[in-house]
């Protein structure tokens, strides 16, 4: 594996059983990314975008395919393995908050590093909730949050772990145009200064512009952008 990619995808298909037949969501699709880079899937609802980066991040197999990640070959692995591999090198920001109601913010940015047994958690943590504007809102609890708040808590949290390629999920689809820019500005800030690859799902064409790259999906294909 070439040591400048860090997420390699080759003919990757998935397909799902359909009544009589045979549904296909992602089909033969290849590309590549390299370490620190940026990349924005974009594509209408039901293109296939989430369940590529969900086979991306090794959450679900292919049906034909084949992905390494930091060339590691993840169809090689069983579930633990590829659960170790999701802690080891990847993060994940999703369009739900997804925090535990409760744990204060600052418990829940610890969470992935006390997991891994850490028992220094605590300072990086609140570092980390600093660069994200919640500085003062360490012991507060999820509901005491707007929604963009909880969106930047869950930011913090995804990069607790120092990850190699963070994937995000419509980081900006349950909220409103002025507290979604402010959760990109965060993720750009926050990706540029660990030198984590991005790969970023979103509906939002000005948003896929401020990635290096952008990989259009229609019915499952790649249209463009490869």
């Amino acid at each position: 594996m070439n040591a400048s990619v860090i997420l390699d995808v080759r003919g990757l298909t998935r397909s799902y059983p359909s009544g009589n037949g045979t549904l296909t969501v992602v089909k033969d699709i290849s590309f590549s990314l390299a370490p620190a880079s940026t990349c924005a899937i974009v594509g209408p609802s039901g293109s296939g975008k989430t369940t590529l980066i969900g086979l991306c991040a090794g959450l679900d197999q292919p049906t034909t395919g084949e992905v390494h990640l930091d060339g590691i070959a993840l169809g090689a692995l069983n579930e633990d393995g590829r659960a170790k591999v999701r802690n080891d090198l990847v993060g994940f920001v999703f369009q739900t908050f997804q925090l535990i109601p409760t744990l204060t913010a600052l418990e829940n940015v610890m969470v992935p590093l006390e997991l891994r047994g850490q028992n220094r958690a605590r300072d990086p943590a609140i570092e980390l909730l600093r660069r994200v504007g919640l500085g003062e809102r360490l012991a507060h609890y999820p509901v005491q949050l707007s929604g963009g708040e909880q969106q930047r808590v869950a930011l913090a949290r995804a990069f607790i772990n120092r990850p190699k390629i963070l994937f995000a999920d419509e980081p900006t689809g349950n909220l409103d145009a002025e507290t979604g820019r402010l959760v990109i500005d965060s993720l750009f800030a926050l990706n540029a200064d660990a030198g984590t690859a991005l790969v970023l799902v979103t509906h939002d064409t000005e948003l896929a512009q401020r990635a290096q790259r952008i990989i259009r999906l229609k019915g499952g294909m790649i249209v463009n952008g490869a």
